[in-house]
């Protein structure tokens, strides 16, 4: 019997599977060549064609978030600045094979070698485009993975995901990938076992695999004893993932009847069509990024989209983030290249640089505030006067919303705390009328580490000393002065963090929604 191999890598997906190992890196296809420019432009076109229909499909058959990653897919496909390139090289005499391949590679290694998150998490987008294509025009068609597979390689890409029926059980195992990624989003989502950054491993790998993505490994070629361990575990983990649905309609308390408030985070107003309000006390976080796509959103858009959510959660608060762009998020029309865009002209500062854009956002916000309980933030305010600008805005529109007799409401106005600045003096901001605490960028620039970077993934954490003492020291200052505090974060619906997080003070924390029901238990399990 082979000796085992154990892999380590980062946890994108928390679950464990036990499977066949199904090898996702492609075999390289042949493809016959056409005998002029023409057909070779001509068999392009048609593939791209059928790239296309395959993605107009998926798309009709998924929604929320899925429906947004396929409709980037086919935009790109659309897009003559990406197709571009491939034509002008047939044209030049080589073969759509290879034209395709060589424009899409250059496209793909700007986004692997690029410096924000954003784009480097994307690549895996791009890479599917390509190989979609190149599968229409070599006539080849992905090998079938067997049921409960674990799906091993590179990458895979977000298509592959959402054509697998992962109701057999299954999980995902990549060498390189992202926890920011789509795919990762997606399997979260779905609660499909996940682990990236795996690194370089033997050729040929095969047979049953172990994969614990709880604790981030996986085990080829595992002893018996091996497997009656990881047995135990993922029983353990299906005992403690069943016994917290039973905490989903309860009010969320410690074992000393302490209170804890569990919203909710959510980035498009379709996420609220699949939660029972009186699961959770509110949202705590409404991205507003999904507005801003190809085009910069009306005021008629977004007030639509805010009334959605606001008319369904009734009395309970809405916390609607004004839009976060910039750093991971670049938004054609809107944001700047930057050498540094994580530290450069992003949340706050760019709606204060583009007051044209944001006065538009502050219209439809306080027009939506009259369809329920509206709270407002403010995302990387570093300084107070960042955030008396932006008051200074809201007041402007206000009256001019009045002056024109268009129902309007003044919402509560708060900020982000995510850079330190606000994190060691909060005093400089006592007039705001909350604090939501962003734990990723707070932890990723306390600690200077990356949260989807693998080699130094084990500094991004919101436990180390430093990271809590700001918590802390925030929630403290909240209580003095009265004003509330949250946290909306990753490590809210995180149950490791979570006892952390109670103890430094925190009594209100915002999830994904399929992280509601492990926080509720999780809260349930400590003493504070």
């Amino acid at each position: 019997m082979p000796e085992a191999l154990r892999l380590k890598g980062i946890s994108a997906s928390a679950g464990y599977a036990e499977g066949p190992l199904f090898n996702l890196d492609p075999v390289a296809a042949r493809y016959a060549g056409k005998a002029t420019a023409a057909e070779e432009e001509a068999a392009l076109d048609t593939a791209i064609g059928v790239a296309t229909g395959r993605l107009t499909a998926l798309i009709e058959a998924s929604e929320g978030d899925a429906a947004d990653i396929l409709e980037f897919q086919l935009a790109m496909l659309e897009d003559d600045v990406l197709t571009g390139p491939a034509f002008a090289a047939i044209a030049a005499g080589q073969p759509a094979d290879a034209a395709w391949r060589q424009a899409l590679d250059a496209e793909i290694a700007g986004y692997e070698t690029s410096d924000q998150d954003y784009f480097r998490a994307r690549a895996a987008d791009m890479r599917d485009i390509r190989d979609q294509v190149l599968r229409a025009l070599t006539e080849d068609s992905e090998a079938a993975a067997p049921a409960g597979a674990i799906f091993y390689g590179e990458d895979i890409a977000p298509t592959r995901f959402l054509e697998t029926n992962w109701s057999s059980g299954g999980g995902i195992a990549l060498k390189a990938g992202s926890a920011a990624s789509h795919v990762a989003m997606l399997a979260r989502s779905r609660g499909v076992p996940m682990i990236v950054g795996l690194g370089a491993s033997p050729a040929h790998l095969a047979g049953i695999a172990l994969l614990d993505a709880e604790h981030g490994g996986i085990v080829l070629s595992p002893s018996k004893a091996e497997i009656e361990a990881f047995r135990r575990s993922s029983s353990s983990f299906t005992a403690r993932r069943d016994k917290a649905q039973t905490y989903l309609e309860r009010p969320a308390v410690t074992k000393a009847g302490t209170a804890v408030r569990v919203q909710v985070n959510i980035a498009d107003p379709s996420d609220v069509d699949g939660i029972d309000i009186s699961t959770c006390d509110g949202i705590g976080l409404m991205r507003t990024e999904f507005l801003f796509g190809k085009t910069l959103p009306d005021e008629e858009t977004q007030y639509c989209a805010y009334r959605k959510v606001l008319e369904w959660a009734g009395e309970k608060p809405v916390t609607i983030r004004t839009v976060d762009a910039g750093g991971d998020k670049p938004v054609p029309g809107f944001t700047v290249d930057e050498g540094n865009p994580f530290l450069g002209l992003r949340g706050i500062r760019l709606s204060l640089a583009r007051p044209e854009v944001f006065r538009v956002q502050i219209r439809a916000l306080l027009r939506a505030a009259v369809h329920g309980n509206l709270k407002v933030m403010f995302p990387m305010i570093a300084v107070a006067d960042e955030y008396e600008r932006a008051v200074a805005l809201f007041t402007e529109e206000q009256a001019g919303l009045v002056a024109r007799g268009v129902a309007q409401k003044m919402p509560p106005l708060g900020i982000m705390v995510e850079v330190p600045s606000v994190a060691i003096a909060p005093e400089a901001f006592a007039n705001v009328a909350f604090f939501s605490i962003g734990s990723n960028d707070l932890t990723q620039y306390v600690m200077a580490a990356a949260r989807d970077n693998a080699s130094v993934a084990h500094l991004n954490s919101v436990r180390h000393p430093a990271v809590l003492r700001l918590i802390a020291s925030v929630a403290a200052f909240g209580r003095a002065q009265k004003i509330p505090v949250s946290l909306c974060g990753d490590a809210g619906g995180d149950p490791a963090s979570i006892p952390a997080l109670l103890e430094a003070g925190l009594r209100d924390l915002s999830v994904v929604p399929a992280q509601l029901a492990m926080a509720k238990a999780a809260i349930a399990d400590v003493s504070i």
